[in-house]
């Protein structure tokens, strides 16, 4: 039986306390952050949008992975980048990812890494690309047999949002609006998930995979809206619902073969039984509630249901064990809206761990400020949107300094309640 946290315990040094005073690497519960990787294409694939670049980390990532030490996080969501790394078929350039990787090691910190986060190389083309999904589990393959000590992957990071902003939307990459897109984008982003974590399980067989994946919800505005909030209610779970082997409902499956999936494509989904090798990992924004009127349009809701009532949905559905895998907020004009939503999601999280929801970890998602996330990078503004642990002169922000706080506070008490990881797994057997 695998148990997360004990085998990558053992895997890793105990990082000394950083300058907050915050516990380093223990078991029982992932405190994380992560740094932001997003590489979209906007402008018909002209532009592409590396985050890594836009926020400084190429320039100051040695002072990036200080930080991580300094709040405290034992665990950070990272990836070096798809379009960097993958050059051709079976070409890579691991110059960067080797240098920062052992990095991480020599410090003790735990990489949940982040292989494909928006975007493929330029000679890929987009996510309507055949091809993408055995390109990328080589890719995977080829990683895992580079890095053999890293134990943590998250393969594709949000699958279900890669698929809507690239070819529902029209945002990103291949920037379609038509279903038989979307659903093309969809069957490849998860085949290259699913292929992905078979080469790396080659590799690796005690390899643990977090799906990191937006965890929305749609009400519906008056009765004539109810007929489309049940379809996006169907809908948002489509990714994971293939990834995991679990059945659609017969209107999502009806959408599915009418909009180009064949059957021997679904049977291959249903097919797989990954499960015991993932945790689930649920984004929450304030952005992920949806009103839906009586056309079909959706807008924002804000949090009407919040975090936790959402994420037992998605619980319900597949048992397996959670983590919080993205959140954060502007500081707002006060400074302080960021901090208040830390503690909101948080309190979120313990909800649910109180009422038995195996929640393994908790994530602030960036390390550092982002750069035009307000306009979901469809526009090259570069405005700095403040909602990272630290400010891009890597000054530590309101938000950076109460999650360093609630580190220090709740560290040795979850240790001492344990990973409710274990029993979660047992009962998948």
């Amino acid at each position: 039986m695998l148990d997360v946290v004990g085998t990558v315990a053992n895997t890793y040094p105990m990082s000394p306390a950083g300058p907050f005073g915050a516990a380093g690497v223990r078991p029982g519960f992932m405190f994380a952050t992560g740094i932001e990787n997003s590489a979209p294409t906007i402008a018909g694939g002209r532009i592409r949008r590396d985050q890594l670049a836009e926020c400084g980390h190429y320039e100051r990532w040695q002072e990036d992975f200080a930080l991580v030490r300094e709040v405290g996080c034992n665990y950070l969501r990272y990836g070096p980048q798809l379009h960097r790394c993958l050059l051709g078929a079976g070409r890579y350039d691991w110059s960067f990812a080797e240098e920062a990787f052992a990095a991480l090691r020599r410090q003790g910190t735990v990489p949940i890494v982040d292989l494909c986060h928006f975007g493929v190389p330029d000679w890929i083309g987009d996510f309507q690309n055949p091809d993408f999904s055995g390109l990328f589990a080589d890719y995977a393959g080829a990683f895992a047999r580079r890095f053999p000590w890293i134990q943590l992957y998250t393969p594709v990071n949000e699958m279900f949002i890669t698929a809507v902003f690239s070819a529902k939307y029209g945002w990103w990459n291949e920037q379609a609006r038509d279903d038989l897109s979307y659903v093309t984008a969809i069957k490849n982003i998860v085949r290259a998930n699913v292929l992905a974590m078979h080469a790396i399980l080659e590799v690796r067989p005690d390899a643990l995979f977090v799906q990191s994946e937006s965890t929305e919800h749609f009400h519906p505005e008056c009765p004539a809206a109810l007929r489309h909030a049940d379809f996006r209610n169907g809908e948002r779970f489509l990714t994971l619902d293939l990834n995991y082997g679990h059945r659609v409902d017969s209107g999502m499956y009806e959408f599915l073969l009418d909009n180009g999936m064949t059957r021997d494509e679904y049977r291959f989904f249903m097919q797989q039984d990954l499960r015991r090798h993932c945790i689930m990992g649920n984004d929450w924004y304030a952005t992920n509630e949806h009103l839906i009127t009586g056309t079909g349009s959706s807008r924002w809701a804000g949090e009407v249901f919040g975090y936790g009532p959402v994420t037992r949905l998605y619980h319900d559905r597949y048992r397996l064990p959670i983590m919080h895998t993205e959140t954060n907020c502007d500081e707002g004009p006060n400074g302080d809206e960021a901090e208040r939503w830390l503690w909101k999601q948080w309190a979120g999280v313990m909800q649910l761990r109180r009422d038995h929801v195996p929640v393994l970890g908790f994530t602030w998602y960036s390390l550092t400020d982002q750069v035009d996330w307000d306009v979901a990078l469809r526009q090259q503004r570069g405005r700095v949107n403040p909602r990272g642990l630290f400010d891009l002169d890597r000054r530590p922000r309101a938000a950076g300094r109460a999650y360093a706080k609630l580190i220090r506070d709740w560290s040795d008490v979850l240790a001492r309640q344990g990973s409710c990881l274990h029993p979660a797994l047992a009962a998948l057997d």
